[in-house]
């Protein structure tokens, strides 16, 4: 396993559509393995391929707390087979645009069919922190950041305050008096 670079935005690799996998073999797997190391270093609770330059429809997801055992789902190929009408809204935040967040209304409860780690198909019901979670990392497989789902305004102070970061480059830290 290794530990990868998560691209923050603005940057266009993370407005790609990802391409499907054949099958969940020993590379796609890897990729999953890989995803999960990065995402827990990060800390994080999702990370889709495309955050890390990858341009397959992978991603990860572990929702558990701090205190609880780790439950990671490795995803592959997901696609909404249905959405409640009934809406929720959240704060949601993001590895790709650090230290901003927003508040993204999405279907409260989603069906989801996809391919796990062993490539066999599956389906789940989620509801809560999981349907939030699949739905926004589902969204960087078709190239949606979180704060596509803003108001053009408040999208567009975040990604300015992260291309100014860009340009400016790692911070030292300041010393307290």
């Amino acid at each position: 396993m290794a530990k990868l670079s998560v691209i923050t935005a603005p940057d266009p690799r993370l407005k790609i559509t990802a391409e499907p996998v054949a099958a969940v073999d020993h590379g796609v797997r890897a990729l999953m393995d890989d995803l999960l190391e990065t995402m827990y270093a990060a800390p994080g609770i999702g990370l889709a391929a495309p955050q890390v330059g990858d341009s397959r429809r992978v991603l990860v997801l572990d929702i558990a707390h701090r205190e609880e055992a780790p439950n990671p789902l490795r995803v592959a190929n997901p696609e909404v087979l249905w959405a409640s009408q009934e809406t929720s809204v959240d704060e949601e935040g993001c590895l790709s645009l650090p230290d901003h967040y927003g508040d993204v209304k999405r279907p409260a409860k989603v069906r989801v069919r996809f391919l796990d780690y062993h490539n066999a198909t599956v389906e789940i019901m989620a509801a809560g922190a999981l349907a939030k979670c699949l739905q926004h990392e589902m969204d960087h497989l078709d190239g949606i950041l979180f704060v596509d789902h803003l108001s053009l305004l408040r999208r567009n102070i975040i990604l300015r305050k992260l291309k100014k970061a860009k340009k400016l480059g790692p911070q030292p830290a300041m010393a307290r008096p």
